[in-house]
C-alpha cells in the first residue's frame, strides 16, 4: 500500500502523530503542507492521510485551503487524525463535507488528544498528564492502523451534540477573523532578534522590522512563534507570561524548520 501523509503542524503535536502513523502503516511518505512548492501531481498514493491540529473547534484554514489542491489526485482511501487538546467537536464532520465538495470521500477519521498549545488559556499541564496523553495517543494510533491498512470505511469520531452545536457556531463566526487575530502578539524586551519566529511561521505571517517581529494579518493561531521562541519573548495578550511554553518533547526546532 502506497501512502502519503500530509500534515500541518505548529508546535509539533501533529508532526509527531504523523510520524507515528507512518511508522505503523509502513512505506509512508510524510509531506508538510507548509511546503508551498509541492506538486501534488507527483503523488499517486493509493492512501492519503491528513493530520492536523483542531483550531477553534474546527479544521484550520491551512488545511481547508490545502484540500482544494487534492482534487487533481484520486486516492482509493483518505483518513484523518484531528489532533486536539480536549474537544474534537465537529471537526472531522467538517472535513468530510469539505472533501465531498471537492469530489473526494473521507473514509475514516480519528481524534488524538495531546497537550494543549493554546497558551492564552493556560499551559500544557503537568508532565505526568502530558505523558499519559502521549501514551494514550500511541495506543490509539496502533489500534487504528490495521483498519487504515485494510482500507476499512469507519464512522468519523465526533464530540457530543452540545459541542457540535455550540462550538461549530463559534468556529463559523471566528473562521474569517482568524488571520487578524495576530493583533494580540507582541515581542517584549527579552527579544534578541534571532528571527526564529520569522523562520518558523507556517503562514509566512511574520516579517522582521528593525530586528523585531511584526505580524501581518495572515495568522493561523498555531502559536509556533510564541511557543518556539528561545527567549520566551513573544507574548499574546496579558496572561502568557504566567504560563509554561510547550512544544512536543520529541520534536526539535530543526524538524519544524525543515517541514
Amino acid at each position: 500500500m502506497s501512502t502519503t501523509i500530509f500534515y500541518y503542524t505548529g508546535t509539533g503535536n501533529s508532526l509527531w502523530v504523523a510520524r507515528l502513523a507512518a511508522a505503523e502503516l509502513g512505506g509512508s511518505e510524510l509531506v508538510s503542507i507548509s511546503e508551498k512548492t509541492i506538486d501534488l501531481k507527483l503523488f499517486e498514493a493509493e492512501t492519503i492521510g491528513l493530520v492536523f491540529p483542531v483550531h477553534i473547534w474546527g479544521v484550520p484554514g491551512a488545511m481547508v485551503r490545502f484540500t482544494e489542491r487534492l482534487q487533481g489526485i484520486k486516492p482509493d482511501y483518505i483518513f484523518a487524525y484531528a489532533v486536539n487538546g480536549g474537544q474534537v467537536s465537529s471537526t472531522l464532520l467538517q472535513l468530510e463535507n469539505i472533501l465531498l465538495n471537492h469530489g473526494l470521500s473521507l473514509s475514516a477519521g480519528f481524534e488524538i488528544k495531546t497537550p494543549s498549545n493554546y497558551i492564552p488559556w493556560g499551559g500544557p499541564g503537568p508532565k505526568e498528564k502530558q505523558n499519559n496523553l502521549f501514551e494514550l495517543a500511541r495506543a490509539k494510533i496502533s489500534m487504528t492502523a490495521p483498519a487504515i491498512k485494510a482500507k476499512v470505511k469507519m464512522p468519523l469520531e465526533k464530540g457530543p451534540l452540545w459541542q457540535r452545536i455550540l462550538f461549530t457556531a463559534i468556529y463559523k463566526l471566528s473562521f474569517s477573523r482568524v488571520p487578524k487575530m495576530d493583533k494580540g502578539f507582541r515581542a517584549d524586551e527579552k527579544c534578541n532578534g534571532c528571527e526564529i519566529c520569522y523562520k518558523i511561521c507556517p503562514a509566512s505571517n511574520i516579517t522582521m522590522v528593525e530586528g523585531k517581529p511584526n505580524w501581518n494579518n495572515r495568522c493561523q493561531q498555531c502559536f509556533a512563534c510564541l511557543q518556539w521562541c528561545p527567549q520566551e519573548a513573544i507574548q499574546y495578550g496579558k496572561r502568557t507570561t504566567r504560563f509554561e511554553r510547550y512544544h512536543h518533547p520529541e520534536i526539535k526546532l530543526k524538524d519544524i524548520l525543515q517541514s
